[in-house]
């Protein structure tokens, strides 16, 4: 909220078509893409792979923090955590700049509108020393200040105070956006949300950058809604940075603190939801990708969890674009009648299916916990918002269909028998909402992506 440093960052889109035949498959175009997912699989702060995917670690001195404190790029390191490589940032102080490390890695300055989302681990207390301090966590974008109160400045900020500051007594969260500030004398022109709680622990962060309005969320909550002459005007770097606001809570010798980063993805003109995005960070992570930059590239994006043609030997799973959720037989039943709704992805045998072939390019569409029960549109209807259900298989054109290739791994499935698509009633995002068929539109309530399970 009141601290200004340096940055760089990244961004994802997807697009495309085709049909696409099960028992002749043809490949999936390549997509435009303006996309950064990193999953941070590196060695070291000295892995030059690092600047070679644009990002650098802060050295030396300067603000914000401590006077006198330096920026450490050993800081930077890269452990396992729950299982998974992450990015660790760790800071500490004796109370003295001479005595005191703080830890920045920014991405380069390209990134403006779209979705910016992590997931971040903050933690409340030092894993070594006394507690107390005023330890500022981030996730943040910046644009440099280029002079006193400059309107093209631009910072989209979640700063997390476990130990209080900035008038704050207890643990903070802060979700500040910037038109700009002067240093000297202090003047800052910003505005802010804040929350009064702990937030030690694993949290996803999302901020979305669209339409003259900046969304910030933690865990699918919105918690800020900014905009008018708040909203940024230029491309912003992507950073994190821990540091600390002075030495007044300090006590005893040298406290050290962390904070960890489990992925980071970025979709460019693309404003998604925190578990949309989570979905796909799981598709590279299940494809073996652990790092995509095409963001002002205009190249095209591996496609997260394969895409390309489907297997009619593969179980997958089948994510809605708009909400992350997947495709699933109500409370794993298998008779007749068992509603296909969709819910949160939980890999079980519900929300898998395999894709059958019975003539030209039509499937019938397996489930997992009985594959002779496959998705069937209710009463062989061709209205629109006509249910669908499981429903075991006898050849009905209700019972087949024909997925078609948009490109970036999604697809559309039209009804053999009324031509319209598999849809998600109303676009709707929450879990058990049951799917129908409707008259294809091309929105996102009606777009799936395969994620191929084992």
């Amino acid at each position: 909220m009141f601290r200004k440093p340096a940055a760089s960052s990244a961004a994802v889109l997807l697009i495309a078509a085709g049909l696409v035949s099960v028992a002749a498959p043809q490949p999936a175009a390549a997509a435009s893409c303006s996309v950064l997912f990193d999953d941070f699989q590196y060695s070291s702060s000295a892995d030059p792979a690092l600047a070679a995917r644009h990002w650098t670690v802060r050295s030396g001195g300067g603000g914000p923090g401590i006077p006198g404190a330096s920026w450490l790029p050993a800081n930077v390191t890269f452990p396992v955590a729950d299982g998974q490589k992450v990015l660790q940032l760790s800071a500490y102080t004796d109370g003295t700049g001479a005595g005191t490390a703080q830890t920045e890695i920014y991405h380069q300055r390209k990134f403006f509108e779209g979705t910016y989302a992590s997931r971040v681990r903050f933690t409340d207390a030092p894993v070594a020393g006394n507690d107390g301090d005023r330890i500022v966590e981030t996730f943040f974008t910046i644009t440099p200040l280029a002079y006193s109160m400059d309107p093209s400045y631009g910072e989209i900020d979640f700063e997390y105070l476990a130990n209080g500051g900035w008038g704050e007594t207890g643990p903070a969260f802060f979700e500040t956006t910037w038109e700009t500030y002067q240093p000297d004398p202090w003047i800052a022109d910003n505005v802010h949300a804040v929350q009064r709680r702990s937030y030690d622990g694993w949290h996803d962060l999302v901020a979305q950058v669209s339409g003259g309005r900046v969304k910030y969320f933690i865990d699918g909550v919105l918690v800020a809604d900014h905009g008018d002459r708040f909203y940024p005007e230029t491309p912003m770097s992507i950073n994190y940075n821990l540091w600390f606001i002075d030495s007044s809570g300090h006590t005893g010798g040298r406290s050290t603190y962390i904070q960890q980063v489990d992925w980071l993805y970025f979709a460019g003109n693309e404003v998604i939801s925190g578990d949309v995005a989570r979905t796909r960070v799981n598709a590279y992570r299940s494809s073996g990708t652990t790092h995509v930059d095409a963001v002002g590239t205009g190249g095209s994006c591996p496609e997260p969890g394969g895409g390309g043609p489907i297997s009619a030997t593969t179980w997958y799973s089948i994510v809605n674009k708009t909400s992350g959720k997947c495709v699933d037989a109500r409370a794993s039943g298998t008779a007749n009648g068992t509603a296909i709704q969709q819910y949160t992805c939980n890999n079980s045998n519900a929300q898998q299916y395999l894709f059958q072939p019975t003539a030209g390019s039509n499937v019938r569409i397996n489930n997992r916990n009985n594959a002779a029960q496959v998705i069937d549109v209710s009463g062989v209807s061709a209205a629109d918002n006509a249910l669908v259900h499981l429903w075991a298989y006898g050849g009905g054109g209700n019972q087949q269909w024909t997925p078609v290739a948009e490109g970036g791994g999604y697809y559309h499935f039209v009804s053999v028998h009324s031509g319209k698509c598999l849809d998600v009633p109303g676009a709707a995002t929450a879990d058990s909402v049951q799917l129908v068929q409707y008259t294809c539109n091309g929105t996102g309530a009606q777009s799936f992506r395969l994620v191929a399970q084992p």
